[in-house]
């Protein structure tokens, strides 16, 4: 059973309780002053954080950029620094039969072949063809991703690289490392 009692309080006790009340509610304050106040703080918070988004992406694009820039020249400085690359063609005076280009690394690439080197793939399929000994059947499809062909185009040149498979021609393959032979050949089919 509940027990309800009537109390008498005086109003300065009602004053002083509602002072601790966690729903106090005060009057006579201008309450424009306070809507007023609190959009202002609206808008400098909008304000200091859009400042902030704005700084935010700003380094993030730095960021991005120096972490590309960098992982170029540090791939860069990998693959020249640690000497793989014996020559670039484009950079040499002359080209002459004894010379290596690409890779110095001798078992990086251990499929090879021999012959004369001309631009255009097998029926669409790399960039140079080499003609070899025993007709067109023996002809290499060949792209390389190390070393520019087109520099040995009307040479004879031994290669080395990786053996792909081939979709039309009989060998294809992405040459790595270049020896020249001869520098004036003649074709051998």
């Amino acid at each position: 059973m509940i027990e309800v009692r009537k109390m008498n309080i005086d109003e300065t006790q009602q004053i002083e309780d509602n002072q601790d009340s966690p729903n106090t509610i005060i009057e006579n304050l201008d309450d424009d002053t306070i809507i007023d106040t609190n959009i202002q703080d609206k808008k400098t918070m909008n304000k200091a954080e859009k400042k902030k988004f704005i700084i935010f992406i700003v380094v993030a694009i730095a960021v991005g950029i120096l972490t590309g820039y960098g992982s170029a020249k540090l791939s860069k400085k990998n693959n020249l620094d640690a000497g793989n690359v014996a020559q670039v063609a484009s950079e040499v005076d002359s080209i002459k039969a004894g010379d290596f280009f690409g890779v110095t690394d001798e078992g990086t690439f251990t499929d090879s072949a021999q012959g004369y080197l001309e631009k255009g793939g097998v029926n669409g399929e790399g960039s140079h063809r080499l003609l070899r000994e025993g007709g067109s059947s023996q002809t290499v499809a060949i792209t390389s991703s190390v070393t520019e062909l087109d520099d040995f185009v009307g040479m004879e040149i031994k290669v080395w690289g990786e053996t792909n498979k081939a979709q039309v021609s009989g060998w294809f393959m992405d040459v790595g490392r270049v020896e020249i032979i001869a520098v004036d050949a003649e074709p051998l089919i």
